[in-house]
């Protein structure tokens, strides 16, 4: 700090400006200097190439279209940019319509959530349009469907009961669920066929909203499968374990079915990240070692998060073999009906 007095002192004396400045400026830096012993590098002979010349992901040419009132879903989904889920979405639609066009089969497995949305509608619609060739539900899917037809309502506030120990407790539900999986037993059904039957022998208000029921009706079939212990009706006393297993495993036997028919077809994974991909990967394993040719085909995963089993089981290994695999993330109550549309009008386009 004495040299710096100096020499701000000098610069009004006789010592020259320029010098000074320069003593000055010089004297700082070895004041200021960092006590590393690296110094920061310098950029000056970076070399440096023409925008014009380097190979870009994104181009004007990629991005979206505007859009206009009245739109079809069809026009919508061309609007999209060409990046992304832009591209793949309207890829996946292409590739199922194209399945339907050729009288391939579409499967659905489904989680118990997409029902609790309210989505039922959109999935009968496309049952009776023929779209769909048959689903694959959880256990709780039959819970949350059963209630539906019956009640025209599901899904109780778990928070709100489990603490005074009713939570599952509904006696219609367990009773007519186990009832409907011992009959089918007996009768060498599986879980799905026989609940469709029983809502629809039962004539249930709301038949006309439940997939097992309006499936049941039109032929499709409806797998169920289940792991024990995790459905509420498998605490009421009308439960039975050797009929759960054995209408289950007829269930999976069909479900396998199902899968062995699958090449140039469409597999729909939809809000199970865990019980149903497995399911599937068991059962395109086993339809292969039976000499099934089901290699090229088509596999979409549709969740509001993305997780391992889902991405792993349907969207990757799957397709090591050929055909290909999408992963879309977004809320069921938006995406589905997205789907529905856009493949409805990529139908009738057809």
């Amino acid at each position: 700090m004495a040299g710096t007095y100096c020499l701000r002192n000098c610069r009004t004396g006789n010592v020259s400006s320029l010098l000074a400045d320069l003593l000055f400026s010089r004297l700082s830096f070895l004041l200021i200097m960092s006590h590393y012993s690296i110094s920061p590098l310098t950029f000056g002979n970076l070399n440096t190439y023409s925008i014009h010349d380097r190979h870009s992901k994104v181009t004007v040419d990629d991005f979206a279209t505007p859009l206009r009132p009245g739109m079809l879903v069809s026009e919508l989904v061309k609007c999209l940019p060409g990046q992304l889920m832009g591209i793949d979405f309207p890829e996946f639609i292409c590739r199922t319509a194209e399945a339907f066009k050729a009288d391939k089969p579409i499967l659905l497995g489904m989680g118990a959530h997409v029902i609790k949305v309210g989505l039922n509608p959109i999935l009968i619609g496309l049952m009776q349009r023929g779209i769909l060739s048959g689903i694959a539900l959880n256990g709780a899917g039959i819970i949350h469907d059963a209630e539906i037809a019956m009640a025209g309502r599901t899904s109780e506030e778990v928070a709100d009961v489990l603490g005074a120990g009713a939570f599952g407790a509904a006696r219609e539900t367990g009773e007519i669920l186990n009832q409907a999986i011992v009959m089918g037993a007996n009768e060498g059904l599986g879980i799905g066929e026989s609940v469709g039957k029983v809502l629809n022998d039962n004539n249930f208000p709301h038949n006309d909203q439940s997939l097992l029921a309006m499936a049941y009706r039109l032929h499709i079939p409806v797998t169920v499968h289940v792991a024990m212990g995790t459905d509420i009706i498998h605490i009421h006393p009308g439960a039975d374990g050797a009929a759960i297993g054995k209408a289950g495993h007829q269930d999976f036997r069909l479900f396998c079915t199902l899968v062995s028919s699958l090449q140039q077809g469409v597999y729909l994974n939809v809000g199970s990240a865990v019980l149903l991909p497995e399911v599937f990967l068991k059962a395109l394993t086993v339809v292969r070692n039976l000499g099934f040719e089901v290699k090229q085909f088509t596999t979409a995963n549709f969740d509001f998060i993305r997780h391992y089993r889902p991405a792993t089981n349907v969207v990757h290994r799957p397709n090591l073999e050929g055909g290909k695999g999408y992963n879309f993330t977004g809320h069921h109550e938006l995406m589905l009906p997205l789907m529905a549309a856009a493949l409805l009008d990529a139908i009738d386009k057809a």
